[in-house]
């Protein structure tokens, strides 16, 4: 059902047809509409209309958001190994695919180390707020800082900012992997202030708050950004081993298997 529909669910049949019809603004129809009303093949005949133009401009629409939101390949959830991390709240990350966490403009943070999968979680609940027609932006935050660290004039950083500002849905990926200089510090909580309070951050990240000192070396607005990300703030940390490592380890034991299973096969022959 398209939120077209949904808008005018509460009119009559002929109503929510001409309403959708206002909404895709087809003014050709729409200066005939008073011959439809009497004519009931004419009538299904709009109504299957409609309904092809609505589903071809949100599929379009689907496939522009995906284009700008740069999420790239990911592992759907329903791939995730819930048994694999020493610690993982299901639950709480099942919740948060529902984005309820976006009605009040509240922020995630996936707290974990390196390959426990943390970029995948971030991912899955930007590809579900795509689907639900929201804009959604991944970036990682090396990406997200050197960006707006290299405008040398204010007029293009404040214009930078705004491109942040915009998404329904930000995704910094791999906060504390680097360190960043006070101006970088300063770049980002700017952008999370405008953000705040109006809407969601999803944040990754391997450093617990106590360690972002060492990620924003001496930086003053260390301790008013943390406060701002985690005013309204849903916090989910996952513990235990990496998934690459995991993997990686299954790939060698197959192929030293494919190997000896080679040379026993070699022997027979």
């Amino acid at each position: 059902m398209t939120n077209t529909t949904v808008a005018t669910s509460d009119l009559g049949p002929m109503a929510q047809l001409q309403a959708r019809a206002q909404a895709l603004r087809l003014t050709g129809l729409l200066a005939h509409w008073d011959q439809l009303v009497c004519d009931s093949v004419r009538l299904a005949w709009v109504t299957e209309l409609l309904d092809w133009e609505e589903t071809e401009r949100d599929q379009r629409s689907l496939e522009r958001r995906l284009r700008s939101a740069h999420i790239g390949k990911f592992k759907p959830l329903a791939d995730f190994e819930w048994d694999w991390p020493k610690r993982c709240d299901r639950q709480a990350i099942q919740e948060l695919m529902t984005l309820s966490f976006m009605a009040d403009a509240s922020n995630v943070m996936l707290v974990g180390p390196n390959g426990v999968g943390k970029s995948m979680l971030a991912c899955n609940l930007g590809h579900q707020a795509l689907i639900q027609g929201h804009t959604v932006l991944f970036i990682t935050a090396g990406q997200l800082l050197g960006d707006l660290a290299a405008l040398d004039s204010d007029s293009a950083l404040r214009r930078r900012l705004k491109h942040y500002v915009a998404p329904d849905l930000l995704l910094v990926d791999e906060v504390g992997y680097l360190s960043y200089s006070n101006r970088h510090a300063d770049l980002l909580f700017e952008l999370i202030s405008r953000r705040y309070e109006h809407k969601s951050t999803v944040i990754t990240t391997n450093r617990a708050f106590k360690e972002w000192h060492e990620v924003f070396l001496n930086a003053a607005c260390v301790v008013s950004l943390i406060d701002r990300l985690v005013h309204r703030c849903e916090m989910v940390a996952i513990e235990g081993e990496s998934y690459r490592l995991k993997e990686a380890k299954a790939r060698t034991e197959l192929k030293a298997a494919a190997r000896a299973a080679t040379a026993r096969k070699g022997k027979t022959t």
